[in-house]
C-alpha cells in the first residue's frame, strides 16, 4: 500500500515555512491551491495547500493530519501560486501571510468560496390560504405571506425581504409554524459581468495619444509602456482603446488605481465608454461585496476589474492587460506586514503571464524613468493637454513680504475672490489635517506631545480634542498649560482651519473639504468628488486626496498653502515627492476653455528648486535627481532593504538589528553596506521604541541571498520573541 502524499501548507504564522500534513480522512486527492483546516499548536488554523511531497524530514507516523478540506477543487492556479510564492521570495516575507494578504477575509477565515444565502418561501398550504381569513385574525403574517406569494416558488433572499418588511421574522414564526412558509438555505448565484448600457464613443485623438496607441498595438506579449503625460493629456483616452481591444479578444483587464477615492469617477467612465460595470476591489467593501469581486474575477465572469494595492493578487484565468494608473504613487507599497509593491508585483505577473503592462503617470518615478533610460521600458510621452487646454500659470507668492493668517496671504486670498467672481472654481491644498499641527503655550513654550510617540499631538478644534496622527491616540484639548497655567494657542494651520478661516473670508460660499477625516461615512468621497466637479461647490480645501486624478471642469485656481514642508527633507527622495505632489495638484487646474493659475506660498521664493520647477517642469527636476542619485549611489543605482525593529525596551530594539548587523558585517563587499543601526527618526511609536538597520548593495543577487540567509537566522534567536521586526525591500519610506 503506497504511503498517503505529504502536504506543504502554509499558515498565517511569522515562519518562513510550509507545514507538512496528512490529508483529512477521505481526501487522499486534495492539492495545490485547496484550502485545508488544520491543527496548529492548541488552535485549529485555515491554511492553504502550497504543494506535495511524497516524503518529510519528519517521520510519518508523527505528522498530523488535517481536519477538514475545505475546497473541492483549488481556489487558487499554478499560476496564483506562482505569484505567491515569488511574493515570499522577493520580499523575504512568510508565504502564510503572503496566502492571508491575497484572500479576501472570509476565505481566510474557512467561509466557503460560494456564500450561502437564507431564504423565505412560501408553502403549497401557504398558497391555498384563505388570505381575507387570515387578514383578520393575524394582519402581519398576511401581509407577509402575500409578499412571499408575488415573490414566486424560488422565495425571497432575508436581505431583500428585511427592506420591504423590516419586522418580517415576529410575522414569520407563526407563518412557519403553521406550515404556511419554510426557510431554506441555498448558495448564491455566480455574478455575471454586468452591462449597463452601449458604449459611448470617445474624441478624436490628438497625435501624441495615436502614436502612443499604435506602438502599443504593435508590440505583441509581456511589455512594459509608461504613459508619461501631463495632467490633462488625454492618458484614460489611450487606457480605454487599450481595454477594449483586449475585452473584445475576450480577455480581461486589471486596472490598479491608488486610492479609494479615485475609484467612482473612473468607473463611472468605464461603464460609459465600454458599457461595461467592472468588479471593483478596494478596502471599503464589505467582507462579502469583496468575496462576490474575487470570485467574479476567478471565474471569468468579470472581465474588467478596478481595484486599489491587493487587488494585484486576484485571480484572473483570461487576463490580457494591466494598468496601473497613477503609478508614482507610494500608497501603491504597503508600509505593515507584508511590504510588497503593487506596481513592481503587477510588471512580474506581467511578465510571468506574456501580457502587456501600462504605467500611467505625469510624474514618473525615477525608478521607471531609469528603466526607460535602459531601454527595459517603453516611454510613450503625452507632452500636451488634450482639447487645446493650456498649462497652468504658476506664481509664487514670498510670505516674507506677504504675511499669512490663518495660512491665507492676502494675495491669495485677493486671486479666490477674482476667480470665484469669474465663474471659476478654487482649490487649497495643504496636506496636513487637523486645526493645527500643534497646541503651544504662550508663556513656557511648552507643546503638547503625545504620551506614547516622540510626536507632537493635533489639535482638532471641531472635535474638542488633541490626537496623535501616529498611534491615533486623543485626549481633551487642554485650556491652559499643564506646567505654568498659562494660555495654550493652536500653532500652524491644518485643513480644518483652512475651512474656518475661509467660510469667514467667504460666507456666502459653498466651501467643502476633502480629506481623511471628513470623509469617513461611507460614500461620502463620491459625494463630495461628485459635487466638486458638478461645480457644486466653489472653494475645495483638502489634502493629497485632492490631486490625484481627479477632473474639476470648472476650477481655475490651486492655492499652495504650505510648499516649504519638503524642500528641506532629509530624505533622498525629498525633491522628487515634492515636485510630484505639486505638480499633480497643480493639474487640476483649468483642464477645459480656461487657462489655470497655480499660486504657491514660500518663504523661500530664492530657493533654486522653484525655477527649476516652474521654468523646467517635473521633467528638469527628475533629470537633476537621477543624476544626484547616480553620483552618490542612491536607487535606482543601487537597491536597498530597511530592516526595523520595535520594542518596549529600547536595548531589546537594538539587540535584534546587532544580530542582524554582526552576521551581515562577515559578508560585507564593497558590493554590499551596512549602515546602523539607529533609533528610526521617531523612536517611540505607541509605546514602542524602534531602531533600524540599512543595507545598500550595487548586486541586486547579493543583497537578496544575504536576506534569505538571514531571515531564519532572525526568526531563530530568542531576543525575536520580544520585538516586532520586519524586513522592507525596496522601500520607499526610510525616515
Amino acid at each position: 500500500m503506497s504511503s498517503p502524499p505529504i502536504l506543504k501548507v502554509a499558515v498565517s504564522v511569522p515562519l518562513s515555512r510550509e507545514f507538512d500534513y496528512l490529508p483529512a480522512p477521505g481526501a487522499p486527492n486534495v492539492g495545490p491551491g485547496c484550502r485545508v483546516l488544520v491543527p496548529f499548536g492548541r488552535r485549529r488554523q485555515v491554511g492553504l495547500v502550497i504543494d506535495k511531497a511524497n516524503q518529510s524530514e519528519i517521520p510519518v507516523e508523527k505528522i498530523r493530519r488535517c481536519l477538514e478540506t475545505l475546497d473541492e477543487e483549488p481556489l487558487l492556479s499554478d499560476e496564483d501560486l506562482w505569484l505567491i510564492r515569488f511574493t515570499s521570495d522577493y520580499y523575504h516575507h512568510p508565504i502564510g501571510e503572503v496566502v492571508a494578504t491575497a484572500l479576501p477575509a472570509l476565505l481566510r477565515q474557512g467561509k466557503p468560496l460560494d456564500p450561502t444565502v437564507n431564504f423565505v418561501s412560501i408553502t403549497d398550504a401557504g398558497e391555498s390560504m384563505d388570505m381575507e381569513s387570515l387578514a383578520k385574525r393575524a394582519p402581519r403574517q398576511a401581509e407577509l405571506l402575500t409578499v412571499l406569494f408575488d415573490a414566486g416558488g424560488n422565495g425571497m433572499d432575508e436581505d431583500a425581504l428585511t427592506e420591504l418588511v423590516p419586522d418580517w421574522r415576529r410575522a414569520a414564526k407563526g407563518l412557519f409554524e403553521k406550515g404556511l412558509a419554510q426557510r431554506f438555505v441555498a448558495r448564491a448565484t455566480e455574478p455575471e459581468s454586468v452591462t449597463t448600457a452601449d458604449s459611448e464613443p470617445g474624441p478624436e485623438l490628438h497625435g501624441a495619444q495615436r502614436d502612443a496607441l499604435e506602438r502599443i498595438r504593435e508590440r505583441p506579449g509581456f511589455g512594459v509602456f509608461l504613459l508619461d503625460g501631463v495632467t490633462g493629456s488625454g492618458k484614460t483616452e489611450v487606457y480605454l482603446r487599450v481595454i477594449k481591444d483586449v475585452l473584445d479578444a475576450g480577455q480581461q483587464v486589471l486596472i490598479l488605481v491608488p486610492e479609494i477615492g479615485l475609484t467612482p469617477q473612473l468607473v463611472s467612465r468605464l461603464e460609459k465608454r465600454l458599457g461595461i460595470a467592472p468588479a471593483v476591489m478596494h478596502s471599503g467593501l464589505t467582507d462579502l461585496e469583496r468575496l462576490t469581486a474575487w470570485r467574479s474575477a476567478r471565474s471569468g465572469a468579470a472581465n474588467l476589474v478596478v481595484g486599489t494595492r491587493s487587488a494585484v493578487f486576484t485571480p484572473m484565468p483570461d487576463l490580457g492587460l494591466i494598468v496601473i494608473d497613477e503609478e508614482h504613487d507610494h500608497s501603491f507599497k504597503q508600509q505593515e506586514g507584508l511590504r510588497y509593491s503593487a506596481r513592481d508585483l503587477a510588471i512580474v505577473r506581467g511578465k510571468q503571464k506574456q501580457i502587456p503592462v501600462i504605467l500611467g503617470s505625469a510624474t514618473p518615478t525615477l525608478e521607471v524613468l531609469q528603466h526607460c533610460r535602459a531601454g527595459n521600458f517603453v516611454r510613450l510621452e503625452l507632452p500636451e493637454r488634450a482639447g487645446g487646454a493650456k498649462p497652468p500659470l504658476f506664481r509664487l507668492i514670498d510670505l516674507v513680504r506677504n504675511p499669512a493668517e490663518n495660512g491665507l496671504s492676502n494675495p491669495l486670498v485677493e486671486s479666490i475672490q477674482r476667480h470665484l467672481g469669474e465663474g471659476g472654481q478654487a482649490l487649497i491644498f495643504l496636506n496636513r489635517r487637523g486645526f493645527a499641527p500643534t497646541l503651544i503655550c504662550a508663556s513656557c513654550g511648552q507643546v503638547a506631545e503625545c504620551e506614547r510617540c516622540d510626536s507632537r499631538m493635533t489639535v482638532h478644534a471641531r472635535d474638542g480634542l488633541l490626537r496623535c496622527h501616529h498611534c491615533g491616540a486623543a485626549r481633551a484639548l487642554d485650556v491652559q498649560c499643564s506646567s505654568c497655567g498659562a494660555e495654550v494657542r493652536p500653532l500652524g494651520e491644518g485643513t480644518e482651519r483652512l475651512e474656518d478661516a475661509l467660510r469667514t473670508l467667504f460666507a456666502d460660499r459653498r466651501i467643502e473639504r476633502i480629506d481623511s477625516d471628513s470623509m469617513q461615512r461611507k460614500g461620502a468621497i463620491g459625494e463630495a468628488l461628485e459635487l466638486a466637479a458638478g461645480g457644486g461647490a466653489d472653494i475645495l480645501v483638502g489634502t493629497q486626496m485632492l490631486s490625484k486624478g481627479h477632473h474639476f471642469p470648472k476650477l481655475t485656481l490651486v492655492g499652495i498653502v504650505n510648499a516649504d514642508q519638503g524642500l528641506f527633507g532629509t530624505d533622498y527622495r525629498s525633491a522628487e515627492r515634492m515636485a510630484q505632489s505639486i505638480i499633480q495638484v497643480a493639474g487640476r487646474a483649468g483642464r477645459e476653455s480656461r487657462q489655470g493659475e497655480v499660486l504657491v506660498q514660500t518663504a523661500y521664493p530664492d530657493n533654486p528648486f522653484w525655477d527649476y520647477l516652474i521654468d523646467g517642469g517635473y521633467a528638469r527636476i527628475a533629470a537633476d535627481a537621477l543624476a544626484e542619485r547616480e553620483e552618490s549611489r542612491w536607487p535606482p543605482f543601487t537597491r536597498l532593504a530597511l530592516i526595523r525593529s520595535a520594542a518596549h525596551s529600547k536595548n531589546d530594539a537594538h539587540a535584534l538589528l546587532d544580530v542582524a548587523r554582526d552576521y551581515i558585517a562577515g559578508r560585507q563587499t564593497e558590493h554590499l553596506r551596512v549602515l546602523g543601526p539607529v533609533d528610526a527618526p521617531m523612536a517611540r511609536r505607541a509605546g514602542r521604541y524602534r531602531a533600524q538597520l540599512l543595507l545598500q548593495s550595487s548586486d541586486r543577487r547579493l543583497l537578496h541571498q544575504v536576506l534569505h540567509d538571514l531571515r531564519p537566522l532572525l526568526e531563530g534567536n530568542p531576543v525575536a520573541r520580544k520585538v516586532r521586526w520586519s524586513i522592507d525591500v525596496d522601500p520607499v519610506e526610510l525616515f
